[in-house]
């Protein structure tokens, strides 16, 4: 009886003991698995000017074929060029969430509902992404006339905030990152990363915009321009998160920063000189009462019957940059995304590239998805950020059209892939894929990154 006792306590005691073990186990192995995992990123895929109107006069469906290759889609069946005796295949771009900065259209005109319906089209050509996962502004060939409704081609068959899906498709319930505000400025957080959206006003009376359809002016009328609102919503934003990370999209540069956005500065956009940056601020929409505010670098754009007042030197944007960095000592905002110029890799214009740094915040110069719009070197711009990181890698992808070169006919025949020519577009460059330099770089951001909670949303299908 009395060894029984002793046996029981010592059977408990390593029963204990093995229960012990087995907790101390479990939290070192998975403390080690911790330490040893991958780091979480979350990447931006940013692209714009894909002018699907012209494109498809030459067969080309420009922002198709861009997502089809972001998506791995031409991977099986066509190759980079042969680098030392081995074809590579075009890998694919790993992202989150993708930000179009606009110039769906390439109109002189204004955009009608069938290139609405082209759009709503191409982004169909998505099979692992949502095209909720697409964040867009408008660009200034995709504004109306101002009668027809601001922004409301934009509206119906873009449709950031998901209003009109009969129309766009866009399902609000499916934004992993749901969006707030209006069409004209919205914003989105993705972890600690807010994003700052603002639209191009191209709708308006002339000369900033397009005026009414019972003119019927003709042009793209390239200048930015956007509302005092929405300077001041964008200011607000900043000043109640300074602990976010903050990146600002819209359909332009700023004056000075990228290439092509100096004033006068040689381009696609000559605008009397403005036409390559954020010009305007309209004051007062209104066509009836009409006011704005034009910043340039040089007198004389002023006449009797311009009503824009004319400033010399910086824009309420810059300004504000330049005056938050000299108060706090830090940038206000971390990137200012802008595309517009078509530049081409390593495009240096005046002494400004396609990256830049002013007031402490990185300026990046997206580049156009178009083929045949003033431009030959279809690209776009991949951002990585990583968990727990203040650095943010910057990468440039060249989606070079003759794809169809590389690709066998009975291939092509087969999964019905147009082949409309095999030449390189006059003005293209060779490369196809990454382009590592001199487009590749890593900055260091104001804050570290907090990455976002797990997509919950079945995985597409």
């Amino acid at each position: 009886m009395f060894f029984n006792s002793i046996f029981n306590q010592i059977c408990r005691m390593f029963a204990v003991f093995a229960i012990a073990l087995s907790l101390f186990l479990n939290t070192a192995i998975s403390s080690a698995i911790a330490q040893t995992a991958e780091p979480e990123t979350f990447n931006v895929w940013v692209a714009g000017d894909a002018h699907i109107t012209t494109d498809s006069l030459y067969g080309i469906e420009s922002l198709k074929l861009a997502l089809r290759q972001s998506e791995g889609y031409w991977s099986p069946f066509f190759v980079e060029e042969e680098k030392d005796g081995v074809f590579l295949p075009v890998p694919a771009i790993n992202w989150d969430i993708m930000l179009n900065l606009g110039d769906y259209s390439s109109s002189g005109f204004f955009p009608n509902d069938e290139e609405g319906r082209m759009v709503v089209d191409q982004y169909k050509a998505l099979t692992k992404h949502y095209r909720e996962d697409v964040y867009s502004v408008i660009g200034n060939h995709d504004a109306n006339y101002y009668d027809q409704g601001p922004g409301s081609w934009f509206s119906k068959w873009i449709d950031p905030l998901g209003e009109n899906t009969e129309f766009s498709g866009v399902n609000p319930e499916l934004r992993r990152f749901p969006v707030t505000g209006t069409w004209e400025h919205y914003k989105f957080e993705a972890g600690n990363v807010l994003f700052l959206m603002l639209a191009d006003r191209n709708d308006v009376s002339n000369p900033v915009g397009r005026g009414n359809s019972e003119d019927h002016e003709f042009g793209g009328f390239p200048s930015g321009a956007v509302t005092r609102d929405t300077f001041n919503w964008w200011k607000q934003q900043i000043e109640d998160n300074p602990e976010k990370i903050i990146i600002t999209a819209h359909h332009h540069a700023l004056k000075g920063t990228t290439t092509t956005s100096g004033f006068d500065d040689p381009s696609i956009h000559p605008g009397d000189g403005i036409g390559g940056y954020l010009a305007y601020i309209i004051e007062n929409e209104n066509p009836e009462e009409f006011q704005c505010t034009v910043y340039t670098d040089s007198p004389g754009l002023e006449d009797p019957d311009y009503p824009c007042e004319e400033i010399i030197g910086l824009g309420p944007f810059e300004q504000y940059l330049e005056d938050y960095y000299q108060e706090h000592g830090e940038p206000a905002i971390d990137l200012w995304l802008g595309a517009h110029s078509h530049s081409y890799p390593g495009e240096v214009v005046n002494g400004k590239g396609m990256t830049a740094k002013r007031w402490g915040v990185t300026f990046l110069q997206v580049g156009g998805l178009t083929h045949y719009y003033s431009a030959g070197v279809p690209l776009s711009r991949w951002l990585g950020f990583t968990d727990g990181s203040q650095s943010l890698d910057i990468r440039m992808y060249i989606h070079r059209a003759p794809y169809y070169s590389f690709i066998n006919p009975e291939v092509a025949e087969e999964e019905d892939i147009p082949l409309p020519y095999t030449d390189v577009p006059k003005g293209a460059i060779k490369e196809n894929g990454w382009y590592e330099q001199p487009e590749t770089y890593t900055i260091q951001l104001r804050r570290k990154f907090e990455a976002p909670d797990p997509d919950t949303r079945p995985a597409k299908t």
